[in-house]
């Protein structure tokens, strides 16, 4: 749980007996939702901080690398990824990346708590300058339920772009959602999902991955990238898919892209499908 000592916040974390702190000038904003507690730091050199029930969630100089990651890795594996799904990703980065995309006709980002989007546009507006695009649809309902109640072979990509898999997030990593969300899925379809930090969390990739290919998925393959403001700095996402193939992309597609990144490119979605060796020992056995 993050705590603000002097000028620094800290989250620290149990599981993995390390912490990482900001130095902070000031808090800008504090508030009890309905859901949550969020607060708003201005801190000394990473830009707005946001933090959620005490734990670190977005800042404004690193929150590239894990929207990029959480987008155009399954974006552009898919062919022709027409309608897409985001349960949770209230701040709008991943919103915001996925509509960089002009083969997105719709897209649906479906976040439980209102406040954080619409402190999101307060004090993160570069995330959330696609939020009035056509193509966007914000709903600010329960995602579990949401999908259950989807029309089969509806969407191309789901997005899960949630908190830990604790409190409100618990009912994204089991079963019996992935079922509904293979039943929305077109075939080829994709999900993608925030998966934690790969040198703590590996029981929970593991067991995600165990229960993805238990709901009908065919593929699953997880991703690795730095992410400094969450636990250990490395973070990763599961893709898993409605068929076979998850290794091949459309590399000439994301070469000749017509937006910018500052993460994702060729050569880093290319590596990032390289297991690191202890992983896949957890993993694949």
């Amino acid at each position: 749980m993050a705590a603000l000592e002097g000028s620094w916040v800290t989250e620290a974390h149990e599981l993995g007996q390390c912490a990482i702190s900001f130095q902070v000038n000031k808090l800008l904003h504090a508030e009890q939702s309905e859901f949550q507690k969020i607060e708003i730091f201005e801190s000394a050199a990473w830009g707005n901080i946001m933090v959620l029930d005490g734990c670190l969630m977005v800042t404004t100089r690193d929150n590239f690398l894990y929207h990029e990651m959480m987008a155009h890795p399954a974006l552009f594996t898919h062919p022709r990824a027409k309608r897409v799904c985001i349960i949770g990703g209230g701040d709008c980065g991943t919103l915001r990346e996925v509509l960089r995309h002009e083969e997105v006709e719709h897209a649906v980002q479906i976040e439980i708590d209102e406040r954080v989007t619409r402190l999101s546009e307060r004090y993160f507006p570069e995330l959330c300058e696609s939020n009035d695009d056509p193509r966007a649809q914000l709903l600010f309902i329960d995602g579990v339920k949401w999908m259950a109640e989807a029309d089969p072979e509806s969407l191309d990509v789901v997005i899960i772009d949630s908190t830990d898999p604790v409190g409100m997030a618990e009912g994204l990593f089991g079963r019996e959602f992935y079922q509904t969300a293979l039943k929305a899925l077109r075939p080829g379809g994709i999900l993608v999902q925030q998966s934690e930090a790969p040198l703590l969390h590996g029981s929970l990739i593991s067991s995600m991955r165990t229960q993805m290919k238990g709901a009908g998925f065919q593929a699953m393959r997880t991703l690795c990238f730095p992410q400094p403001c969450y636990p250990t700095g490395w973070w990763s996402c599961t893709m898993a898919r409605k068929g076979v193939d998850l290794d091949s992309f459309r590399e000439r597609g994301a070469a000749t892209k017509k937006f910018p990144t500052r993460y994702y490119n060729v050569e880093t979605h290319r590596g990032a499908l390289a297991l690191p060796e202890f992983l896949r020992e957890q993993l694949e056995g």
